[in-house]
C-alpha cells in the first residue's frame, strides 16, 4: 500500500496591528542590542573572511573549515551582517561580497580592516561600557587601564595592529576626500602636524606636484612613514618634536584629528604654536568634524563618545565650539568646508 503524503502548507497571516508606542518600545529594545553588529564585524575582520570570498561565493560550511570555526555559529554571524549589507546570503546558501565587505580585504586598495579591529579594539570597546565614569566628569580609560589613552599605546609592548596602523587604515579612505577639496597654493610648504605615517600628507603631495611636506611626529611613528611611496625624496622631509612646545616654520598646517584628542587649553596650545611658527600669509587646516544643530544624524556625534570614552577632555566640536576654540590663539575661522564625508575642513588665518 502506498503512503499517502500531506503536501504541507505554511500559512501566511496579514501583519498584526502595533501602536505607535508599541512601535517604539520594540525600537528601544532592538537600539540596545545594536552592539552584537560590531561584535559580528569584528569576527569577520579577524578571521578575514573577505579575503576567502574573493575568488567566489563560499558556505559558511567551507569558511569555516578555512578558518578552523564551526559552521553553524559562523552561519550566524553572517547572516546578521547580511542584513546590513556586509556580505550576501545567495542561492546554496553561500555567502557573497558585497560593495561594504571589499573594504574588509586585506588586499583592497583603501582596506578598512585595520581600521575596524582598531574601533573594535578592546581599548575603546571598555571605556564605551564604563562610559559613565566620563560622563561623572572622570576619565573611563583611566578607571579601567591606570594611564592615558596615549601612555597605553605607547608602551614598548603596544600589539602589532596597534592604534597607529588602525589610524592609518581608517585614513585611507577619509584621505579621498581632504585633497580634492582644498586648493593649496603652489611652492608651498606643508607641515602635517601629528601625521602618524604620513597617508594623507602623501595623497596631497601626489596631488599637489610643486609643494614640499614636513611630516611632523614622534620618532617611533616616523619611523614607520610611507613617504618613500611618492617616489620623490626630495619633496618631504621629516621633523621630530612636541606639538605642545613648537611645529616647523610651514605655510599650510594640517592637523587631521589633532583638535578633538584634546581639552580647549591643551589644543588651543597646539594651534598657538602652529601660529607662531606660520609664515607670513599662512594658514591652518583644521580637519575634524563639526557637530551640526539639531537631531539629525551624523558620525560626529557618535565619534564624539568615543572621544569621551578614550580621551580625557577630547571632543567633537560645533562650529561656535571651534570660534571659541581660536578665540586666543591668534587665528580665526575664514571658511569651512565640506568635503562630502563626516570630516569638514576648518580653515583658519591669522587673526
Amino acid at each position: 500500500m502506498g503512503t499517502a503524503v500531506k503536501e504541507m502548507r505554511t500559512q501566511v497571516s496579514q501583519a498584526p496591528e502595533i501602536t505607535e508606542d508599541e512601535a517604539a518600545g520594540l525600537f528601544m529594545l532592538d537600539l540596545a542590542m545594536g552592539y552584537t553588529y560590531q561584535v559580528a564585524l569584528r569576527i569577520a575582520a579577524g578571521l578575514s573572511i573577505a579575503d576567502h570570498l574573493v575568488e567566489r561565493p563560499k558556505t559558511a560550511r567551507e569558511l569555516a573549515e578555512a578558518t578552523g570555526t564551526d559552521p553553524i555559529r559562523l552561519h550566524r554571524v553572517l547572516r546578521l551582517l547580511a542584513t546590513r549589507g556586509v556580505f550576501s546570503e545567495i542561492e546554496g546558501s553561500r555567502f557573497t561580497l558585497t560593495p561594504a565587505a571589499e573594504y574588509l580585504r586585506t588586499d583592497a586598495p583603501y582596506s578598512l580592516r585595520s581600521a575596524v579591529l582598531m574601533i573594535t579594539d578592546e581599548t575603546l570597546w571598555r571605556p564605551a561600557g564604563e562610559l559613565i565614569e566620563s560622563v561623572k566628569g572622570g576619565s573611563a580609560f583611566k578607571h579601567i587601564y591606570g594611564m592615558s589613552f596615549w601612555e597605553h599605546w605607547d608602551k614598548p609592548d603596544a600589539p602589532i595592529e596597534d592604534f597607529h596602523v588602525g589610524m592609518s587604515s581608517m585614513s585611507e579612505v577619509e584621505n579621498l576626500f581632504l585633497p580634492r577639496n582644498y586648493d593649496f597654493p603652489e611652492g608651498a610648504t606643508v607641515a602635517d602636524i601629528a601625521g602618524g605615517f604620513g597617508g594623507l600628507l602623501l595623497r596631497v603631495l601626489q596631488a599637489n606636484p610643486t609643494l614640499h611636506g614636513i611630516l611632523f611626529d614622534r620618532p617611533h611613528v616616523l619611523a614607520r612613514h610611507r613617504l618613500g611611496e611618492l617616489e620623490a625624496d626630495d619633496r618631504w622631509e621629516l621633523a621630530e618634536g612636541d606639538f605642545f612646545e613648537a611645529v616647523p616654520s610651514a605655510d599650510i598646517y594640517i592637523l587631521k584629528y589633532i583638535t578633538h584628542d584634546w581639552p580647549d587649553d591643551k589644543a588651543a596650545t597646539i594651534l598657538s604654536c602652529c601660529r607662531k611658527a606660520m609664515n607670513p600669509g599662512g594658514r591652518v587646516l583644521i580637519m575634524d568634524t563639526v557637530i551640526p544643530a539639531g537631531n539629525v544624524p551624523h558620525t560626529g556625534k557618535v565619534m564624539d563618545l568615543l572621544c569621551m570614552g578614550i580621551y580625557d577632555g577630547g571632543r567633537e566640536r560645533t562650529e561656535e565650539e571651534f570660534h571659541q576654540l581660536l578665540e586666543h590663539t591668534g587665528l580665526k575661522i575664514n571658511r569651512i568646508i565640506d568635503t562630502g564625508s563626516y570630516i569638514s575642513i576648518i580653515e583658519a588665518v591669522a587673526a
